[in-house]
């Protein structure tokens, strides 16, 4: 009799095991940054919303050397709460073997009255920057004007607003913004610390420092209230294809390439090197834009007209950069996915074929991910 207690009392005590063993390896899974090392021998990328689509990027960004730092980790935040299906990106690091790709959920919960002062996340914000070497802001949906106190014009769309809540009020706690000039951010203790915000991260940059957006580029700045007028603007002003749009039966590329126009002296002609002569093609698929700058936010690229803010950079941090348009996307370095991009196109062609014909758009885009994950490996090994 005892000896079947005893079994039974072994047995109970080994499911416990497991399954208290299970658990902890799934929060250590899911919350990467509370056991990681403060000293570390891998580079640390933090990015923010890693969606299944943004995780491929990165692979394809990998896989033909743009991204090409040894020893690299690439750690995924997001808050549960945003309405993004993050099972899927787990299942897709899974499934392909990424080792290299980590995840760290944040449950603590963020109002979005507390996004411009100290609050529940501070303890976060400081654990993920203390551990990370740089951070991405990727592209996405339109951000709440309330955030930045403007009415929420019938063109905006609101998706994701608790992941807005969250990357700009870390953006205001790294940078610092006019909604309070007596705090400063974190990188006025590590000015080096690498920044790249794509698209949405680009307006999270200004946002987050205090500044506004243009709601609807067309509307707006061009005055255009019909699809038919902004086709008749110069296609450098599209942002997004229209045609598109008008004629879906047509399976047009939904995003425009056009050139923008480079600041004298922005990193791009003072690090990148390139010249302000200089007009590189690139991908949009935008329809907001920074308007009033936020603290320490400075112009770096345009639209060739001027009126389309395309880049920004900060004026007291070097390796802050946010650009408006698209350089992750994986069909511009494809040869063989090729697009129509208007219905007059009799030929399709791949977007790589479009930068390489308009020099210097191909090395361009390739001198950003090298200059970034230069910088990358340069705070790491000055930590």
């Amino acid at each position: 009799m005892r000896n079947i207690l005893f079994k039974k009392f072994l047995l109970l005590a080994i499911s416990i095991l497991m399954t208290w063993g299970s658990f902890l390896l799934s929060q250590s899974q899911e919350r990467y940054f509370d056991t990681a090392a403060a000293d570390h021998n891998e580079v640390r990328l933090t990015v923010f919303y890693p969606s299944e689509w943004c995780i491929q990027a990165l692979v394809e960004l990998k896989k033909i050397g743009l991204i090409s730092l040894e020893k690299l980790t690439v750690i995924g935040v997001y808050h549960e709460k945003e309405l993004t299906d993050y099972q899927k990106s787990k299942e897709f690091v899974t499934d392909n073997k990424l080792v290299w790709f980590k995840f760290h959920k944040i449950s603590v919960p963020l109002k979005k009255d507390q996004l411009f002062q100290k609050n529940a996340l501070t303890p976060e914000f400081e654990l993920i920057f203390k551990k990370s070497d740089g951070v991405i802001l990727f592209g996405g949906a339109d951000i709440p004007p309330y955030i930045y106190k403007k009415k929420t014009n019938f063109l905006t769309h609101l998706q994701t607003p608790i992941r807005s809540f969250l990357e700009i009020s870390f953006v205001f706690f790294l940078l610092g913004g006019s909604q309070d000039n007596n705090f400063q951010g974190f990188l006025y203790s590590q000015p080096e610390f690498p920044i790249l915000g794509i698209c949405l991260g680009c307006q999270s940059l200004n946002v987050g420092t205090g500044g506004t957006l243009t709601q609807d580029i067309w509307s707006e700045k061009y005055g255009k209230k019909y699809l038919e007028e902004v086709i008749s603007l110069a296609r450098e002003n599209w942002h997004t294809n229209p045609l598109a749009l008008l004629y879906p039966e047509e399976k047009l590329l939904p995003y425009n390439m056009h050139p923008i126009k480079l600041r004298e002296k922005s990193k791009f002609c003072l690090e990148l090197g390139l010249k302000k002569e200089d007009t590189p093609y690139i991908l949009s698929a935008h329809h907001q834009m920074a308007e009033k700058l936020g603290k320490g936010i400075k112009i770096a690229a345009t639209s060739l007209d001027g009126k389309v803010v395309e880049a920004i950079e900060h004026e007291i941090f070097p390796n802050v950069l946010g650009v408006q348009f698209h350089p992750e996307f994986p069909i511009l370095w494809d040869e063989e996915e090729k697009f129509r991009l208007t219905p007059q196109d009799k030929e399709e062609r791949s977007l790589r074929s479009i930068l390489e014909d308009n020099p210097p758009s191909l090395e361009f885009h390739k001198k950003i991910w090298s200059w970034f994950c230069q910088k990358l490996l340069e705070f790491h090994k000055n930590k």
